[in-house]
């Protein structure tokens, strides 16, 4: 959710069951604003709520002016004081995979893990248990970036890769066609390319260079039957694009015709994610996330 958007936005969103109560939607509309003028951010983004057992994380974005560039994050526990969260890693990833059930809520929380290590002494090689203590702010940083990177969608056409390099708005996108909106090769995950690399030469020569510039849902693989299929919905007489599958039970919903996407959903057993309503460069989950 765009800030300068973010009562509209979450008044969309509560739809869902879920949203903010009127003091934190005034003290976010409030503190976002400062987060954008003191970090000096081309926009910020309200990510959303992560649910934890003694408080909840609410999460911003700030985006420089390259839409593609990589995101600062920021939590807060208030929505009045913002923490800035360091950058995703491989190691993190790999750290906090162990790590289950509901997020505590207190970033200084440790969490600990027993695992086996190899010791060598002399010629002797054996297994000894080690407690390992992982913080709860690195487990933060992993869930926010897996969720960006598996359902951050934007539909084809709202950004344009410039010839000197940078990513920018697509001013004059008005929206997919009712056709094009079923293809599931106009629509984009909003992250850097990994598949498009990998293409031929004569695979390039089709796509546009100033559009085509990410990896397309086309060629996902489904991991669940039923998975990554994009079907037409009717409610209320008005035709919307539902995306099925872009994570574990993970729902994406576009608007054909107009370029502002409608409500995206993630929905797990037992857990529940509800995300908000972006305009075409806000993609991705705004979450309200309760693992």
């Amino acid at each position: 959710m765009d800030a300068e958007s973010l009562l509209l936005s979450l008044e969309l969103a509560s739809g869902s069951g879920q949203g903010l109560s009127p003091d934190r939607r005034a003290s976010l509309l409030t503190s976002l604003m400062l987060v954008k003028r003191d970090y000096r951010f081309d926009r910020v983004l309200f990510w959303g709520r992560i649910l934890g057992l003694v408080a909840d994380y609410y999460i911003a974005q700030g985006v420089s002016e390259d839409q593609l560039a990589p995101r600062k994050t920021l939590y807060s526990l208030n929505c009045m004081e913002w923490s800035l969260l360091p950058p995703a890693t491989e190691e993190m990833e790999t750290q906090t995979s162990v790590v289950k059930g509901r997020f505590m809520g207190d970033p200084s929380h440790e969490y600990e893990h027993t695992e086996l290590q190899k010791v060598n002494e002399g010629e002797k090689v054996f297994e000894e248990e080690v407690v390992v203590q992982i913080k709860e702010e690195k487990r933060l940083v992993s869930v926010i970036d897996q969720i960006d990177k598996a359902v951050a969608v934007i539909p084809r056409g709202a950004l344009f890769k410039t010839p000197f390099g940078p990513i920018n708005v697509n001013r004059t996108f008005e929206g997919l066609s009712l056709s094009e909106a079923k293809k599931l090769s106009s629509y984009f995950h909003f992250r850097e390319p990994v598949e498009l690399k990998n293409k031929t030469l004569l695979e390039k020569a089709e796509l546009d260079p100033s559009l085509d510039f990410m990896d397309s849902l086309e060629h996902d693989i489904p991991k669940v039957p039923g998975d990554c299929g994009c079907g037409l919905l009717e409610q209320r007489g008005t035709p919307q694009m539902l995306l099925r599958g872009l994570a574990r039970g993970a729902d994406w919903g576009y608007l054909p015709g107009v370029c502002v996407l409608t409500r995206s959903c993630i929905r797990c057993t037992g857990n529940t994610l509800f995300c908000h309503t972006p305009s075409p460069v806000t993609p991705g989950p705004s979450v309200f996330w309760n693992e």
